[in-house]
C-alpha cells in the first residue's frame, strides 16, 4: 500500500521500500479509473547526501511527478600530467598548384614540436595570345614651345602601334628697329624644315624574336632603327659531314633566299622638303606612306 511519509526525511533508499511504493501507485492508479495519464513535471539535481524523494500531484485525470535526486559526490583531483612539448617552429611541406578558379586549400598537422603546413594555391588563367602588329598610325602632330625637347609617344591598340609626335617651334625673331611707315617688307626666311626620315640602323635579331621599330626626332629629322629577326638555322646534312661543293641552280637560289628580306635600293629617298613648319597631320601621313613602302619593299 502506498505510504507518502516513505521514504522518511534524511534516510537512505532502499530498493524493496521504493518498489513497495510503486507498486501501491500502481494500485491506487488502477483502482482509480478517472485517471488516465501521467506526466513528469520536473527532475531537479539536489545537494550530494540529501535524499532522493518525489512529489505526486493528481490533476484532472493525469498524475504529475516532480523527481528530486542528489548529484555524486565530488572525486578527488587528479595528478598533473606532464608538461607536453614546446610548440617551436611552422614547415612548408609543400605547395601544390591547382587549376585556375580552384580555392586556394591550407592542410595544417603538428608533430609534436612543428606546425607542417601544405599549400595549394591555383594558377592564374592562361593568356591571350597577341595578334601581329599590322602597320603604324600616326594619331597627331602637336607643336610645343621653343626650347622644349621634341616628344614621341607610342602606344599598342591590339593591331597598330599608334604615335603621337609633339614638335617644338622655332624661337620668335627680335623685334626691328622704329622706322617710317613705307611698303611692306620682303618675305623672311623660311624656317628649317622637317626634311626627311632616316633609318639610322637595321640590326639583324635572333630567330623568333619580335621585330622593334623606335623613333626619335632631331629636331628637324625623324630617325627609325628597325630589328629584324635573322631566319632559323638550317638542319645538318645527312650524317653531319657536309655534301660536295656543287653549281647553284636558279631555283635553289631563289628558294635560299624567299625568306629574306628584299633589296630596298627601289625605295625612292624624301628630298622634297615639308612646305609647312611644324609639319600638318598630311605631312606625317606622306611620312608613314614612305615607312609602309619602305617596310614592304623588304618583304619578299
Amino acid at each position: 500500500m502506498f505510504d507518502p511519509n516513505i521514504p522518511a526525511n534524511g534516510t537512505d533508499m532502499v530498493s524493496a521500500e521504493m518498489r513497495s511504493q510503486f507498486q501501491g501507485l500502481k494500485t491506487l492508479i488502477d483502482a482509480n479509473a478517472s485517471v488516465n495519464g501521467a506526466q513528469v513535471d520536473g527532475v531537479t539535481t539536489v545537494n550530494p547526501g540529501d535524499p532522493a524523494a518525489v512529489s505526486i500531484t493528481v490533476n484532472g485525470t493525469t498524475l504529475h511527478f516532480v523527481f528530486f535526486i542528489p548529484r555524486g559526490i565530488e572525486g578527488l583531483q587528479g595528478q598533473p600530467g606532464n608538461d607536453g612539448a614546446p610548440f617551436t617552429n611552422f614547415v612548408v611541406d609543400g605547395v601544390t598548384s591547382l587549376n585556375p578558379t580552384e580555392p586556394a586549400t591550407v592542410a595544417a598537422n603538428f608533430n609534436g614540436s612543428a606546425v607542417a603546413l601544405t599549400f595549394g594555391i591555383p594558377r592564374g588563367q592562361d593568356g591571350f595570345s597577341s595578334p601581329p602588329i599590322t602597320s603604324f598610325l600616326v594619331d597627331g602632330v602637336t607643336t610645343l614651345n621653343p626650347g622644349d625637347n621634341a616628344t614621341v609617344q607610342t602606344s599598342f591598340d591590339g593591331a597598330s602601334v599608334r604615335l603621337l609626335f609633339g614638335i617644338p617651334r622655332g624661337n620668335d625673331g627680335t623685334p626691328g628697329g622704329n622706322g617710317s611707315d613705307g611698303g611692306p617688307g620682303p618675305q623672311g626666311a623660311q624656317g628649317p624644315p622637317f626634311a626627311q626620315a632616316i633609318i639610322d640602323a637595321v640590326n639583324t635579331l635572333n630567330p623568333g624574336d619580335p621585330a622593334t621599330v623606335s623613333v626619335s626626332f632631331d629636331g628637324s629629322n625623324v630617325h627609325f632603327t628597325i630589328g629584324i629577326p635573322r631566319g632559323n638555322d638550317g638542319t645538318a646534312g645527312i650524317n653531319g659531314t657536309d655534301g660536295a661543293p656543287g653549281e647553284v641552280t636558279n631555283a635553289q637560289l631563289a628558294t635560299a633566299i624567299s625568306g629574306t628580306s628584299n633589296n630596298t635600293n627601289a625605295v625612292a629617298t624624301m628630298d622634297t622638303p615639308f612646305a609647312n613648319d611644324p609639319p600638318t597631320l598630311a605631312d606625317m601621313e606622306l611620312m608613314r606612306a614612305k615607312f609602309n613602302e619602305l617596310v614592304l619593299a623588304g618583304r619578299r
